[in-house]
């Protein structure tokens, strides 16, 4: 890479983290004039996990930072006529709509998720973000018409967007997620020599980390619906847009990276409309976070930190951060390997599957339990 791409690379990163950092800092100094509007109320429903209204309006101080670090790649001549602009376009429905559900808590999961499927749209048609390959005998040969590729780019960018919404419950969880996934999606960009996606997916992570740093491990500031449903779509999007410009990468790299939050939703649409009766867009306590928080980090915990909800909040992301990275590190060493890809996912899936029972059962592995324990001890020491 050419030092002078180098250096204006890592000035966007840098500018996307400190803009970000900045600004959530600016929401919380702040918070007395949003506060009635953009808190995040104490109890109240199934995934309500912190004992003080919290601001949940973060995905601004995101945004905020992805596009200074887009702006900053545009003035060092890496972005090509009006990419900056059509990005920021593509991803501000899908971050308004979640805006509102923050603002208001009066939107709907499927307005929310059509929301989504506009952003989708825009990226259709301005970026030529398309599906046009899923390396799957058979579905290949309808991807061979328009209408088809169409709908099946929205429904995979909609759909991710809408997915890692769902994962986001805990303090750093849905923006460790996001780090993780876009990394790893920005290092094959790298490999396939593809500095486009690369680039984009360095600001992605420096304004998710300036987000981070206020979020975990103290939860000072929620990504909201805006920050979730926005992280979701700069995954999609890159992700889409690294297979139809990159031959050599398969589409199942992208999808073994987000089989985390995707399986997530897939699997509770099943358990909720056929195990329990209910509709998928009814919200309860029984994703897997939720059961990881419930069955390993408080249960085991007991009264140790009867007084600190938060401590107990952050100690449950680092489990799904590991869950994240099972399935991206394999992902950036296979990327061009379409049945070893496909053979990660199967396993993953199953392995999700196993570990979802195995906690509602009681029967979670020791291991797991021998962290929570190294924690207990830890803390126990420190108050002594």
């Amino acid at each position: 890479m050419p030092e002078k791409v180098e250096s204006g690379v890592l000035t966007a990163i840098v500018g996307s983290i400190l803009l970000s950092l900045l600004a959530g800092t600016m929401l919380i100094r702040f918070s007395g004039i949003h506060l009635r509007f953009s808190a995040d109320s104490v109890g109240g429903g199934p995934q309500k996990f912190h004992d003080e209204p919290t601001p949940r309006i973060g995905g601004v101080a995101i945004l905020a930072g992805l596009i200074l670090g887009l702006v900053l790649l545009d003035s060092y001549g890496y972005l090509e006529g009006h990419q900056a602009l059509y990005l920021v376009l593509c991803v501000l429905p899908v971050f308004a709509i979640g805006l509102a559900e923050d603002l208001t808590k009066r939107i709907s999961p499927r307005a929310r998720l059509i929301g989504s499927f506009v952003a989708a749209a825009l990226a259709f048609w301005l970026l030529d973000a398309s599906l046009n390959r899923l390396d799957i005998p058979g579905i290949d040969l309808l991807l061979r018409y328009s209408p088809v590729v169409f709908l099946v780019s929205l429904i995979c960018m909609g759909g991710v967007a809408h997915a890692v919404n769902i994962i986001d419950g805990y303090n750093g969880l849905a923006a460790g997620v996001g780090i993780m996934i876009l990394a790893g999606l920005g290092l094959v960009g790298y490999q396939a020599h593809d500095m486009f996606i690369a680039s984009i997916c360095a600001v992605s992570v420096g304004a998710l980390i300036g987000f981070l740093i206020i979020n975990f491990p103290s939860g000072s500031l929620f990504a909201g619906d805006s920050g979730a449903y926005l992280i979701g779509f700069v995954i999609a999007l890159v992700s889409v847009l690294l297979v139809g410009r990159n031959p050599g990468v398969s589409p199942w790299c992208p999808m073994l990276m987000a089989v985390y939050p995707v399986w997530e939703t897939l699997f509770s649409i099943y358990r909720k409309k056929y195990l329990r009766g209910r509709s998928p867009n009814m919200p309860d306590g029984l994703h897997l976070h939720m059961l990881v928080y419930k069955r390993l980090v408080r249960f085991h915990i007991g009264e140790v930190l009867p007084a600190h909800k938060v401590s107990r909040n952050s100690r449950t992301s680092p489990y799904l951060w590991l869950l994240t990275a099972l399935s991206v590190v394999p992902a950036c060493l296979l990327w061009n390997s379409t049945a070893l890809l496909m053979a990660f996912s199967f396993v993953f899936v199953m392995s999700y599957c196993k570990l979802y029972w195995s906690i509602v059962k009681f029967r979670s592995p020791k291991w797991l339990h021998g962290r929570i324990t190294v924690a207990v001890s830890d803390t126990a020491e420190s108050k002594a």
